[in-house]
């Protein structure tokens, strides 16, 4: 699979970092990210399958998402980067720096852990279906539809930004919204492996999220030996876009450390 991406080139010389976004999202989401730091890294963003402009699949897998950044890797000849994800992205990276760990340098886990989740996703699912696409006439309309379901202003905008009219005027979802509710089951599963990934490994946390909790530290600990925790303070789930400056600046001190 082909996944579509952004490139954002420093210098040949200059190493390599891959940006891998969420749930419902795009390679646009860790743009904040993106420009931190693409004066000194080789920046790549992706947009998963069935995300973005990357293609749709029958079942979303997180080994074959995983499969499928390697492959683009292996394509751009890069040899080895960092890797930073955030929620499902943060899964796909993990996936992968535990299949081929000799090619990634740093990981970096942006408020997920590597466990199987409860379902938390229906009334997003509830108010992408109830958006009458054929009969809408402005993005104004569809969130009048979905703030029945999905209650935060914040949430319905993030996923709004992934609406949008095709060539002949009809509006569309970016994203495979059939498919991610068929293969929701699989996005929130973590399949259990022996692989362990050595390398230099950092979660980051949101204070207000419990998307990583103490209960979970075994389970990062199993896979990830040598990784480190950090929470900040004031924020939730979308830590990164939250508080950028200090997600970039923990960021940017782990990715000075070296192996």
């Amino acid at each position: 699979m082909e996944l579509n991406y952004k490139l954002s080139k420093s210098q040949t010389s200059s190493p390599w970092l891959i940006l891998i976004h969420g749930l419902f999202g795009n390679a646009d989401n860790l743009a904040g990210i993106k420009r931190h730091f693409e004066s000194d890294f080789n920046v790549l963003s992706i947009d998963l399958p069935d995300h973005g402009e990357s293609p749709w699949t029958s079942l979303f897998s997180i080994d074959d998402a995983a499969e499928a950044v390697f492959e683009l890797m292996q394509s751009l000849e890069i040899s080895r980067s960092a890797v930073l994800g955030h929620s499902l992205g943060g899964k796909v990276a993990m996936r992968l720096a535990l299949s081929h760990s000799d090619v990634i340098s740093h990981l970096i886990v942006a408020d997920i852990a590597p466990v199987k989740y409860d379902h938390s996703h229906q009334a997003v699912f509830e108010g992408l279906n109830s958006v009458p696409l054929t009969t809408i006439q402005s993005r104004k309309d569809a969130e009048k539809e979905m703030a029945a379901h999905v209650k935060e202003p914040g949430v319905r905008q993030f996923l709004l930004k992934s609406l949008y009219q095709d060539d002949s005027g009809a509006w569309k979802w970016r994203f495979n919204v059939e498919g991610l509710i068929a293969s929701y089951s699989h996005i929130i599963d973590w399949e259990q492996t022996n692989q362990t990934f050595d390398g230099i490994t950092l979660f980051i946390k949101g204070s207000e999220s419990d998307y990583i909790t103490s209960a979970y530290r075994d389970e990062i600990s199993r896979y990830f030996p040598n990784a480190k925790a950090h929470i900040i303070e004031g924020t939730g789930h979308w830590l990164h876009a939250e508080k950028p400056a200090a997600f970039n600046s923990i960021v940017e001190r782990t990715l000075k450390k070296s192996s």
